[in-house]
């Protein structure tokens, strides 16, 4: 029991009475089986009542409509190696064992594999990404909405931003449309939209929490935009999207002590990845 419930718990039991698990305020009349009357359910909400959420939910609709044709999952692929059995590497003399691991006919090559998100910026197939999505992969594909997959090229990586460009071969692709994050501000809704966890096209929604420098971060990034909105392994590289539809972020990392959503992820600002991707 958490200590808030059992807080509340204490407070209400001074009031009334703890029938096994369940706390009853004093006068309150008990049906046969235990639970407390309830008056007749209400109305149903008229629709002019829930317009304001009905207006709201729509723009969510229309602007997960928009961006989510431009959002691709990338799938990774690199060569790893096992070592030789630690038996004969006994008898390599210290300090040499690198150097006769390469002409062990045991050492076999693995492919180790990984996957992250990525969205179109042009038609032609060019894709913004995090540079630790594709950092020393043998291979990238990229999905496309339509299932379509393309082999990817790598145009370039930054790693000092956490940027990296991909191109796939095409023309007439879903593009995003760039916003300006120097004029967010917390408060505002976002919606952050990638491929967490192996779900495919999740769009997830929240507000811009505060606008912050990650000092501790080993990136040279000055600035993050801080959210609510649910991020998890999966969703680095997608986009972070404002209410009009457009991005302004880069989904890139989270901070938590489990490695999955805790409420606080990090996006980066739009402005320095395209002027990286130029």
């Amino acid at each position: 029991m958490s200590r808030t419930l059992a807080r509340a718990r204490l407070g209400l039991v001074a009031a009334g009475a703890f029938f096994g698990g369940l706390i009853v305020a004093s006068g309150v009349n008990l049906t046969p089986f235990g639970y407390a009357q309830q008056q007749a359910a209400a109305p149903k909400p008229s629709a002019q009542e829930v317009k304001p959420l009905a207006d709201a939910s729509q723009a969510f609709v229309s602007i997960a409509d928009h961006v989510t044709p431009a959002v691709v999952s990338i799938q990774t692929e690199r060569r790893a190696t096992t070592r030789a059995n630690p038996r004969q590497r006994g008898q390599i003399p210290p300090g040499l064992e690198e150097f006769f691991d390469q002409f062990d006919p045991r050492r076999q090559q693995q492919p180790s594999r990984g996957s992250g998100s990525g969205f179109i910026v042009s038609p032609d197939g060019y894709v913004l990404t995090n540079n630790h999505v594709v950092a020393d992969a043998d291979r990238v594909n990229v999905t496309l909405m339509d299932k379509r997959v393309f082999k990817a090229r790598v145009v370039g990586r930054d790693p000092s931003t956490d940027v990296a460009v991909l191109k796939i071969e095409g023309d007439r692709f879903p593009a995003v449309t760039f916003g300006n994050d120097g004029t967010t501000r917390v408060g505002e809704w976002v919606l952050a939209i990638g491929n967490p966890l192996g779900l495919e096209r999740s769009v997830t929604a929240g507000i811009i929490s505060a606008l912050r420098g990650l000092y501790e971060s080993s990136y040279a990034i000055v600035d993050y935009i801080q959210t609510d909105a649910a991020i998890n392994p999966g969703n680095s590289g997608g986009p972070l999207v404002n209410i009009r539809g457009e991005v302004i972020g880069i989904n890139s990392a989270i901070a938590s002590q489990t490695g999955f959503y805790a409420g606080y992820g990090f996006a980066i600002p739009i402005t320095l990845a395209k002027s990286v991707m130029e």
